[in-house]
Formats: C-alpha cells, sequence, structure tokens
C-alpha cells in the first residue's frame, strides 16, 4: 500500500478539523486526568511489519469512530482520589502509574469515577488502543511512533541478549518510571510502548478472525476470564513493546506490570 493510500484509508470518513466535545485536549475534573481527542479514521490492524506472531493476524481493515484516550497511563496519585487504597507494587511517587490490580477491580474504579463525573469513561477496545498507538493507524512499529526503540525512549528490558533487529541495547530498569519520562508519540500519546502492559475492555481471542470491523470491543466468545493487555512493559522484551503486540491476562489476576488508561467515546456524550 502505498503512503497515499494509506494517508487515504486512515482518514476516510474524517470531517476535517473535527474535535471532540472538549476540544483536542481536555482535564477530568475529579481525578486531574489528561485525555487527548484522537480523531476517526480507517487502517489495517495488525502485524503489517510480518515480524509479529500468529495471534496478531489476519490483518484486516478497521474503521472507528473519534474518541477520547488518556494522555497517559492512570497515575497512582489518580487512583487514590477514586480507591481508598494504592495497590501499587512500585510506590514511588503519585506520578507514578497504578499497577497490581486486576481487570475487574478496574470496573470497579471506573463504576466509581462515571458516578462522580457523569460520564461514562471505560477502558479502550484494542482497536482503538492500536489506532491510537500507531498515530491514527499509520504503518509504524512503536508506539513511539518510530520503527526502532531504545531504551533511551521507552522503559522496557534493554539487555544485549534480548536485542531484535529493530531495537537497541540499553537499560534494563526492573521498575516503573513516572508517566510523563520520555517524548509523547504525534497524537500526544505517552509510552503506549512499555513501562506498563495496558488492560483493555476486549475479551481474549487467539487471533483476529471475525473481529469487529467497528473498533468496538470485542466481549462475544473468547475466553471471557481472560481479557486482552497492549504496549508492553518494563519487564517486556522489545518484541513486546511493538504496538500490534498483544497478549491477554486473566481478569481476577493482578500484577505489577499491569496498569490501564481510560478511553472516552464520544457517541456516550
Amino acid at each position: 500500500m502505498s503512503e497515499k493510500d494509506e494517508k487515504s484509508m486512515r482518514r476516510e470518513g474524517d470531517i476535517p478539523g473535527e474535535i471532540g466535545p472538549y476540544g483536542t485536549e481536555f482535564h477530568d475534573e475529579i481525578t486531574g486526568m489528561e485525555f487527548v481527542w484522537v480523531p476517526g479514521g480507517s487502517f489495517e490492524m495488525g502485524d503489517t511489519f510480518k515480524d509479529g506472531e500468529a495471534r496478531e493476524l489476519p490483518v484486516h481493515p478497521v474503521t472507528l469512530e473519534g474518541f477520547y484516550l488518556g494522555k497517559y497511563a492512570v497515575t497512582q496519585g489518580e487512583w487514590l482520589k477514586i480507591m481508598d487504597k494504592n495497590p501499587s507494587e512500585f510506590q514511588q511517587g503519585e506520578r507514578y502509574p497504578v499497577e497490581d490490580m486486576n481487570w475487574n477491580v478496574v470496573q470497579q474504579f471506573l463504576e466509581k469515577l462515571n458516578a462522580a463525573s457523569g460520564r461514562q469513561y471505560r477502558l479502550p477496545s484494542e482497536a482503538q488502543w492500536e489506532y491510537a498507538a500507531r498515530e491514527g493507524g499509520r504503518k509504524v512499529r512503536f508506539g513511539t511512533g518510530k520503527d526502532t526503540i531504545g531504551p533511551d525512549e521507552a522503559n522496557f528490558n534493554g539487555r544485549e541478549q534480548n536485542v531484535e533487529s529493530y531495537s537497541r541495547i540499553g537499560a534494563d530498569r526492573e521498575e516503573t518510571i513516572p508517566v510523563e519520562s520520555f517524548s509523547p508519540n504525534t497524537t500526544g500519546l505517552y509510552q503506549m510502548s512499555g513501562n506498563i502492559d495496558e488492560w483493555c475492555q476486549d475479551i481474549w481471542h487467539n487471533d483476529y478472525t471475525g473481529a469487529p470491523a467497528d473498533g468496538s470491543a470485542w466481549e462475544t466468545e473468547g475466553a471471557d476470564s481472560l481479557r486482552v493487555v497492549r504496549g508492553g512493559c518494563w519487564y517486556g522484551f522489545p518484541r513486546w513493546v511493538r504496538a500490534t503486540s498483544r497478549d491477554w491476562a486473566g481478569a481476577g489476576n493482578r500484577s505489577g506490570i499491569l496498569g490501564f488508561r481510560l478511553s472516552l467515546p464520544v457517541h456516550q456524550q
């Protein structure tokens, strides 16, 4: 696919200059969480580089409405404005991502946040997550907007024995770092590759056969006790922090590598 065709596919159906009801960015009044507008469009979802796994196939077209996505993963400070206890393994400051909570507890957080805010925040769908990580569906390997990566621009396991043709050797920090570390991608989103794996709304399926084409969360069939996680983490190898890499965790499982960021679909306004 040519760059021109790719651009046309990504922007099909977009209204030029369209932004969400709260502008290009807004703050949640209750928690202070920051959100970025992700314009709608179409893209080819999945392993377009052909260096991933069967679970990232088949590559398939998806068309999404515009939506808001958290600029950062939800932090420990933001979590504590809604919940009574900080579950995190790495409690080094309020701007560190909250982690070590399971998918089910995230739903409790959402119920309380939505009741307090009057909005309908939710976990992003897997398609929303990948589309945003790839800067509106561009063919880029990482959530940084680049095709190569190093520990100088993302938090992952950069030891020599884990290096790939698209990665650089560097630090293995063995812990989380503040959410605003490094630079955002061109959509304005931070750490879509590395630091923590992020829960999505979707039930886990072994591949994309039968996946929704409208960007909605895939919550039928599959293993409903398992949920999708995306992004890779501080513990992850370079191949795990690719924008198309996908994995699962039990909805009741908790770990110091698991966190989340929130979305706000416009159609729920």
